[in-house]
């Protein structure tokens, strides 16, 4: 017998992204042009999700198997034979009628019936007795809302104090905008097979799918060249490789001058924040332009920050000659010293990161530039598009896509899964670090603060904004390894410096 707790866990995942058409049309390519037997394929997928459930679960005894109709699940039924082969306690419960089985679930189906194993349909209650459930239920093809017995089945599923292994996707889990259809399965783990599937990293996907896995299935490399990867999956481990030590003989006019414009009255954390980021990414040199009333305490807090009481447009003008980026918004407000100052910075021809309340004026007076990166939140994103939030949420990658068609730049869609896009010729990006505790306060100030820094360093915007991006998130990911609830805006700064220097990373 094999020993699976000794078996390691090489769960690299790939960067391309794809739309579930796309893997769809992989599979039908791997059979019918390179002659893989779908049966195979499915016999591939079984087996690498029962590795991994013996090696995530190796104590798990009694195994629940909840199988749909489709291939999804007779990857399942793979899964059951090959567990109830190993000696576990297996129970398949069967959702939808099992005369509708076809193909190779079909065959797999009887396969494990063959070995007697315990195989029923789904009652109005699932068995409180077992260890761990396989959710094998609904695969990438799902378009209608879940309803009636399935929903209540999956909401039973995550009513229970089991462990979930989802195969594929998360059931009821949109496999191209990540979005909840109805009900879905909020999984502890999910193998994802042949390729990833986009929705996985950006909207509800994380919260269904917690821990990605990936298995290709061994299909041939010329399967995923026929298609054009949908998005790009970015974390700060594939980031970082970009940097390179500075030289000896630098000094701080080499790294840029950013230029943060912001805090109005009571609002003097939110610039102070992002222009602290900005230094411990590595700007040379930043500025400040906020109230007059705001300069002791920011020099108290921060003396490294150029601060600079700004009262009117005109003594903003001699900070605008020495800056060579700019980052309008933190703090900046929407009453007439906010727009006075939103104006006259929009007709720089400066690289620009528009954040905060510069962005809700934007939507009140909407431009067109090639040389800025917008970094709204959903609510501001609702806003420069006209929509609602729930519109974003429905599709976080068109959202992205059309805030940059319609403004131009580059464009940072924050949230679960931030989306960067940057134009027809790049797919979008989307980050896979990052975790729930940075759902807080000043947290897009520092982000702006980030992009800001790199820019300022001679980064193009978009390769800017996606080692912003993922900077940010890993910053956030270390803080929070004291705790997502209470972790503060302001936890991050010492994270960002040694994650921003290569020999420390």
């Amino acid at each position: 017998m094999k020993d699976w707790r000794s078996m390691p866990d090489k769960n690299c995942l790939p960067a391309a992204l794809y739309r579930a058409d796309q893997v769809r049309e992989m599979d039908r390519l791997a059979i019918g042009k390179y002659g893989i037997p779908g049966d195979t394929l499915m016999e591939r997928a079984g087996q690498a999700a029962f590795e991994l459930m013996r090696r995530r679960w190796p104590q798990a005894r009694r195994i629940l198997v909840l199988t749909g109709t489709g291939n999804n699940g007779g990857d399942g039924f793979v899964l059951a034979r090959l567990a109830l082969q190993e000696g576990l306690n297996v129970r398949v419960r069967q959702l939808g009628d099992r005369e509708r089985i076809q193909g190779d679930a079909h065959t797999n189906a009887m396969r494990y019936a063959a070995l007697s194993g315990d195989w029923q349909p789904c009652g109005e209650h699932l068995p409180g007795d077992v260890d761990l459930i396989i959710d094998a239920v609904l695969g990438t093809g799902l378009e209608r809302s879940v309803e009636g017995r399935w929903a209540r089945v999956l909401g039973q599923v995550n009513a229970a104090r089991t462990p979930v292994l989802s195969l594929d996707i998360p059931s009821g889990l949109h496999s191209d905008t990540g979005v909840i259809l109805g009900t879905a399965v909020c999984a502890d783990a999910c193998i994802s097979f042949i390729a990833l599937k986009q929705g996985m990293f950006t909207a509800d996907g994380p919260d269904c799918c917690g821990d990605i896995h990936f298995h290709a299935l061994d299909v041939p490399a010329k399967v995923y060249a026929s298609q054009v990867l949908s998005a790009r999956r970015l974390d700060w481990a594939g980031q970082r490789s970009h940097l390179r030590p500075r030289k000896r003989s630098a000094h701080k006019g080499d790294f840029g001058h950013v230029l943060v414009v912001g805090g109005d009255w009571g609002y003097a954390g939110a610039a102070r924040l992002c222009a602290e980021a900005a230094l411990r990414t590595g700007a040379g040199l930043v500025s400040l332009a906020t109230r007059r009333e705001h300069l002791s305490p920011l020099l108290a807090g921060r003396p490294e920050i150029m601060v600079h009481g700004v009262e009117d447009v005109a003594q903003l003008e001699p900070l605008l000659e020495r800056a060579g980026v700019i980052a309008l918004g933190p703090g900046l407000g929407r009453q007439s010293w906010g727009q006075a100052l939103w104006k006259r910075v929009l007709d720089m021809e400066l690289p620009l990161v528009v954040d905060a309340d510069a962005l809700n004026l934007l939507a009140e007076a909407p431009r067109h530039r090639e040389d800025w990166v917008l970094t709204p939140h959903p609510g501001e994103a609702a806003r420069l598009l006209g929509r609602t939030v729930r519109d974003i949420h429905a599709d976080r990658f068109g959202a992205a896509r059309d805030i940059q068609r319609q403004y131009g730049g580059v464009v940072v869609l924050k949230g679960a899964g931030s989306i960067i896009a940057s134009g027809a010729h790049h797919p979008p990006a989307v980050c896979s670090d990052g975790n729930p505790g940075m759902a807080s306060g000043g947290m897009g100030d520092v982000l702006t603060g980030v992009v800001a820094a790199w820019l300022a360093q001679g980064w193009p915007g978009r390769e800017a904004a996606q080692l912003a991006v993922c900077l940010h998130a890993a910053a956030g990911d270390k803080a929070a390894r004291a705790g997502e609830r209470g972790l503060l805006a302001s936890d991050l700064m010492s994270h960002i410096r040694r994650l921003a220097n290569p020999d420390n990373v």
